[in-house]
């Protein structure tokens, strides 16, 4: 496609969470290299209960079900945009750039002595929905598989948002996003760093599901419980944490590690939940004054759980930065409606530096509306 200064594009997500699809219809413009955007609309379309657990189970599903569901969770987003479009009188959609819904990511371990005996034997990642299908039924150019090259080469496939921080939000010293992993992304050493810190909503959400709801409403339930420190001791003692560059985080992971030492503990599940948010404060709280932060602009849904926030709060003094509501909730999507305007240029929208891949990529599959 030959570049121009205007685009408009849609960014759908669909988080760890699984609070529902996020739709982001926005603008971007670059003039003299500097880009700058506008969210038009934005939408997060929960899921039902039956299709919700579809997305949970789809790790074990056989062969047949799988593809399935990868070409159901296409169809699901085409038909959820046209839904979000009808009615609307927009200029023409350049692209709609879809990050999927995530069932397998199991990134390289670097080599460590120290690490814990959990392994991934094969390294590979999978984000499902056809991107044919919503290009299909959109009649929109659609980009999709963002990872699968950085991965190719490399590279963690993961966070692919800092592109995003680096050219949109370039004024905050750090920007944390709080979904299912809190993943961070800043300029260190005049190069943009970004990794997965810890899990987030994910576990929260976890044991918030065990008491009958979809999460724990500003941490209300975690905040009384009691944080056992024999438990967060061992939490905070992961290898994972020794590292501070090019790291990502996946459920796996989160299951063989988080999770069951959390289970192996004989708590209640008050008592987990306040461990499980207290290490997540902790660790994040970590980063920021490891690397001396001064500010950090936070989104995501975790940004609601306002005992999360305040456990940030108290373990460190970098000054929290929270935003409106729209770009709390659809920050991610209007990165990735961006990542696909880039990819439209054939320009860099994964960096090596973030990733630990062995160079920048233009990355994503792209399929041609009508």
């Amino acid at each position: 496609m030959k570049s121009k200064n205007n685009y408009t594009a849609i960014g759908l997500m669909s988080g760890t969470s699984l609070d529902g699809l996020d739709i982001a219809l926005c603008t971007f413009t670059i003039n003299n290299k500097v880009w700058s955007y506008k969210i038009l609309d934005a939408k997060t379309y929960p899921y039902d209960r039956i299709f919700r657990q579809r997305l949970i189970d789809a790790s074990i599903f056989c062969s047949d079900d799988f593809w399935k569901i990868h070409v159901d969770f296409g169809t699901f987003s085409a038909q959820t945009v046209n839904r979000f479009l009808k009615g609307k009188k927009y200029k023409i959609i350049d692209v709609i750039a879809s990050h999927g819904h995530t069932v397998f990511h199991q990134p390289r371990i670097p080599k460590d002595p120290s690490r814990h005996k959990y392994d991934v034997p094969n390294e590979f990642t999978c984000q499902i929905g056809s991107g044919a299908e919503i290009a299909a039924l959109t009649n929109i150019t659609t980009i999709c598989d963002f990872r699968s090259t950085d991965f190719a080469l490399g590279g963690q496939g993961a966070p692919l948002v800092p592109i995003g921080d680096e050219l949109l939000f370039n004024k905050y010293y750090a920007c944390l996003n709080i979904g299912g992993i809190a993943n961070i992304s800043f300029k260190h050493k005049k190069e943009r760093i970004a990794f997965d810190v810890c899990p987030a909503n994910l576990v929260f959400n976890f044991y918030a599901a065990q008491t009958g709801k979809v999460y724990d409403k500003g941490g209300k339930i975690a905040s009384n419980g009691t944080v056992n420190q024999t438990i967060l001791k061992k939490l905070n003692s992961l290898p994972f944490y020794k590292k501070y560059k090019s790291k990502s985080l996946g459920r796996e992971w989160v299951e063989a590690e988080i999770i069951k030492l959390l289970e192996g503990g004989d708590l209640s599940l008050q008592d987990k939940m306040a461990t499980a948010l207290e290490h997540s404060a902790f660790q994040v709280a970590n980063v920021l004054n490891h690397f001396k932060l001064k500010n950090v602009f936070i989104t995501g849904g975790g940004t609601y759980n306002t005992h999360f926030i305040n456990r940030i709060k108290h373990h460190t003094t970098c000054q929290l930065i929270i935003p409106d509501d729209k770009t709390i909730q659809f920050k991610e999507a209007l990165i990735f409606a961006f990542l696909g305007v880039l990819r439209l240029r054939n320009e860099t929208n994964c960096l090596k530096s973030v990733t630990g891949a062995i160079r920048n990529s233009c990355s994503g599959a792209l399929y041609l509306g009508t």
